[in-house]
């Protein structure tokens, strides 16, 4: 199986080089400039799972002249657009392309661009970080990589994935629930990432200030009224974990996107937060928290680009 990696940021730098360590045939689609450092310095990956330095297969969008079996789509949602235009050539009727960006807009979007048959679902839960340098530092040891159908089936197709995936240290699996999952994880990032950054603080700052744990679990409640209206329900296992995880006493965690807000970057404010607002003011629900959330993050990131 020949996979391409469209992105060789902080997660599928991290996943390529993984995969690429454990023998896979790994190619990184990537801008000219991006390009040009990682053939001269190479991909460095520092994790407590153990280093990773290699010198990977890179090509550049106008380079690409053959379809590959998978493409991992490994960026981010505004950077979505051009991604799509630079992978085409890569993509055939038979190619998975397995989605990682937040929210459920891109996979709209992807099926109206390809075709829903190219399209596999795909839910990472893995902290890492592009440093300034290029380097790709893993946060924590903590990793969940699900991948399947979305109907669910257990084609022939999805074996041959998961055995591509299997032995390569990225927390793989196989789901038969990959829909599902999906929207588990819309509601974990959208309910942490509004919390940490509406009061720029960790979860354990945010419990120790007064009344911090009871707006946590009220924007949660709402975030799960809207899914459970528009979306898929999540499960029961699910809402408990993530009610004591909002609500843990010193937790030093906190999303990706406030800590992209911490450093000045952009932030996936309109996929995570914003497209679900706007999936509540379609069903008629009222979300008051999410939406100042929504709000105070649209401020910043106009601040962002007026820089």
């Amino acid at each position: 199986m020949r996979l391409l990696v469209v992105g060789a940021g902080s997660t599928g730098g991290y996943l390529g080089a993984r995969l690429s360590k454990a023998g896979r045939d790994v190619t990184f689609l990537v801008r000219p400039e991006r390009a040009s450092l990682l053939r001269r310095d190479g991909l460095h990956v520092e994790s407590p799972l153990g280093n990773v330095v290699l010198a990977p297969k890179v090509v550049t969008s106008g380079a690409l002249d053959a379809n590959y079996d998978a493409i991992l789509l490994a960026v981010k949602a505004f950077q979505l657009d051009a991604a799509l235009a630079d992978l085409a050539p890569a993509v055939g009727s038979d190619t998975m392309i397995l989605p990682v960006l937040n929210g459920m807009r891109h996979m709209d979007l992807l099926a109206k661009r390809f075709s829903s048959r190219n399209l596999v679902g795909c839910a990472l839960k893995v902290a890492t970080e592009l440093q300034n340098d290029g380097r790709i530092v893993q946060l924590n040891p903590n990793q969940d990589f699900a991948y399947g159908e979305l109907d669910g089936i257990l084609s022939p197709r999805i074996g041959a994935l998961d055995q591509f995936m299997q032995g390569a240290e990225i927390g793989a699996r196989l789901s038969q629930d990959i829909s599902r999952e999906l929207w588990e994880k819309w509601i974990l990032l959208a309910s942490v990432g509004a919390i940490t950054c509406l009061m720029r603080g960790t979860i354990g700052e945010i419990e120790a200030s007064p009344g911090g744990a009871e707006l946590a679990l009220n924007l949660f409640d709402e975030v799960i009224g809207i899914v459970s209206a528009c979306g898929e329900p999540p499960s029961d296992g699910f809402v408990g974990a993530t009610r004591s995880l909002l609500t843990a006493k010193g937790s030093g965690f906190a999303s990706s996107m406030f800590r992209d807000l911490k450093r000045g970057r952009a932030v996936e404010s309109e996929s995570i937060v914003g497209d679900l607002v706007r999936h509540g003011q379609a069903a008629g629900i009222s979300a008051p928290l999410l939406a100042t959330a929504y709000a105070h993050l649209s401020v910043y990131q106009r601040q962002i680009v007026a820089r």
